[in-house]
């Protein structure tokens, strides 16, 4: 009789000890792991046009800050209602003399535009909206955006008229008269910029 039970009590603990293994390794393949954005892995390029050929004119903005910084179960819902505050002296071209013209002329003209501010929403798989604030404005600006694992590609096209950043514009092509100057001899500087943001999320 001692032997059944002990033999009982033996199954009892081994059936009890399987099922607390089985139990932990099934809620550690539960895991879920989820996306993380990283401003220090975000790029944030752009082209600007000038003359009547419209030629291009390339640049970047080397920092980013993220105001909303949270995690999520697809890139998507990471991007979706992120904010995020650009500084107007982090702008680069690889030529200082252009860069300063445009902190001074361009944006110096504007109002309130120590930083550009914006906020993603992501409205299907393919496109959504940022809005843009900057010279006092705020208004949304149609992107487009491919996902492909951990990098997500945003572009866009600005118009700043509708920033009504002509005074802007007119302050930068009066500097810039004779560089903004085609084969034509007018100056002219384009009121259309394009953007273009890469960012590589972290997955955990």
């Amino acid at each position: 009789m001692k032997k059944q039970i002990a033999l009982s009590l033996l199954i009892l603990v081994a059936v009890i000890s399987f099922s607390c293994k089985n139990t932990t390794k099934k809620e550690e393949n539960t895991h879920t792991k989820s996306y993380s954005i990283d401003s220090r892995t975000t790029s944030i390029k752009w082209t600007a046009y000038k003359t009547t050929n419209k030629v291009p004119v390339k640049g970047e903005f080397s920092t980013v800050s993220i105001d909303t910084l949270k995690t999520g179960s697809s890139v998507k819902e990471v991007l979706n209602n992120l904010k995020f505050s650009i500084p107007v002296n982090s702008l680069f071209t690889n030529d200082t003399i252009r860069d300063g013209k445009l902190k001074k002329f361009f944006f110096g003209t504007m109002e309130n535009t120590s930083n550009i501010l914006g906020e993603i929403h992501m409205l299907n798989e393919t496109s959504g909206n940022v809005d843009i604030t900057m010279n006092g404005i705020t208004q949304s600006l149609p992107i487009t955006y491919v996902i492909d694992g951990q990098m997500a590609t945003i572009e866009a096209v600005m118009d700043l008229d509708n920033w009504k950043a002509q005074a802007a514009i007119t302050a930068l092509n009066t500097v810039c008269a004779e560089l903004h100057a085609g084969e034509d001899g007018i100056s002219k500087t384009w009121s259309e910029v394009k953007i273009e943001v890469a960012t590589y999320l972290n997955y955990n």
